[in-house]
């Protein structure tokens, strides 16, 4: 399996307006809501694709993937 080169997207100056007005617990709050949110759909995929697994074997592979993509 080739991998591909990463993508990397540039911010909108007027968003990262917006963000710079924000607090640090502000911009932290919103990045911890878009890692669940991650977390979920990833878990909610997992789980429609693999029925038969448990708890611990879904969540095992939820971090998997948060951590190290899907190698």
């Amino acid at each position: 399996m080739s991998r591909t080169q990463p993508v990397v997207e540039v911010i909108d100056d007027q968003i990262a307006e917006i963000y710079r007005g924000m607090t640090e617990q502000k911009r932290l709050q919103i990045a911890f809501g878009m890692w669940r949110s991650g977390q979920r759909m990833i878990s909610s995929i997992l789980r429609s694709q693999n029925p038969d697994w448990s708890e611990p074997e879904l969540q095992a592979e939820v971090a998997r993937r948060m951590s190290d993509g899907t190698r």
